[in-house]
């Protein structure tokens, strides 16, 4: 029998683990990236900006800039609205 996880839902998050919860989203999704898993990056950067957009501004600034450059620039660039969406032309 495989042990539960004891994670908190992301709705619970305040303060420092909301921090660490959000840069760990932007690493999975970078490490997704770097792995070619298109459909997993864009699930993890959706989870990650969405938890990115409850920060206040002097919280953003504590996420380490590497990772709030590669979620701004993958998000615009790569998944952007003017891009065609996953999935095909349906």
């Amino acid at each position: 029998m495989p042990a539960k996880k004891n994670r908190k839902s992301a709705d619970a998050l305040s303060g420092k683990e909301l921090l660490k919860e959000v840069s760990r989203r932007i690493r999975a999704a970078r490490s997704f990236w770097d792995a070619h898993r298109n459909k997993a990056c864009r699930r993890e950067r959706e989870r990650a900006l969405s938890l990115y957009d409850r920060l206040s501004p002097q919280e953003r600034a504590q996420i380490p800039q590497v990772l709030r450059v590669w979620l701004h620039y993958r998000s615009e660039k790569y998944f952007g609205d003017h891009r065609t969406p996953p999935g095909g032309k349906g």
